[in-house]
């Protein structure tokens, strides 16, 4: 694994390819959404302080909105994705590539408590950890993914370089999988680009970057550049 990229096939037999997001982020993201809820916790303290029993009452309202329904509905209704999540460009989405629901939001949410064992999330951190979906014991149960949200592709054009045709005759999807592989060149890392390239080394009798270079000279002769 040089990367977290998974490749997923949904029901309808399409391939998807997902970042999944590690422990790091995650462990940012969760920060960023518990600081924003100590600063309300102090906010509502002060402004419940003198209102006695009443005051306690609503202090202990807000608690329990922060901490149980907050996530649950930001996951819901916005795009799988809390403060923290959005602000670190992660968010929730069910095994199947489709958008957290509340079943799923609501599970794994309520678990967080399991994860927490004995103390500071160490049960979540060790299961992250322990499995290449980085999930903790509530994405196990909800069947839930954390993953990057996916760039916006800016340009489907690709980088120019000298025609080559390519070695030998190829089908309609090989075809489409040269194009694609050199209009997405720019959103993958050079490692990523390197190991894609190599799965093909024997055809193209290059490996590693010679490979990647010879993918987009064929990407440009196919396109009928000259």
């Amino acid at each position: 694994m040089l990367d977290t990229y998974q490749q997923l096939e949904t029901p309808e037999s399409i391939d998807l390819e997902l970042r999944i997001a590690g422990p790091v982020v995650r462990i940012l993201a969760f920060l960023i959404d518990f600081l924003i809820r100590v600063v309300v916790w102090i906010f509502t303290f002060f402004v419940t302080n003198l209102m006695g029993n009443t005051g306690i009452a609503l202090f202990l309202l807000v608690f329990f909105f922060l901490e149980w329904i907050y996530p649950v509905l930001f996951e819901v209704y916005f795009n799988g994705q809390t403060i923290g999540k959005k602000a670190m460009g992660i968010l929730v989405i069910h095994d199947n590539g489709t958008p957290v629901g509340w079943n799923s939001a609501i599970i794994r949410n309520l678990l967080r408590f399991v994860d927490f064992l004995p103390m500071g999330y160490v049960l979540g951190l060790i299961t992250m950890v322990s499995n290449q979906h980085f999930k903790r014991l509530g994405d196990y149960a909800a069947g839930t993914l954390v993953i990057y949200q996916r760039e916006r592709v800016q340009s489907s054009t690709i980088a120019q370089a000298t025609p080559l045709p390519p070695p030998k005759t190829l089908t309609l999807a090989e075809q489409r999988a040269f194009i694609n592989f050199a209009e997405r060149q720019h959103s993958l890392t050079p490692e990523r680009q390197r190991e894609i390239a190599n799965n093909i080394a024997p055809f193209l009798k290059d490996d590693n970057q010679a490979a990647v270079d010879k993918i987009i000279r064929i990407a440009n002769w196919l396109k009928g550049a000259r």
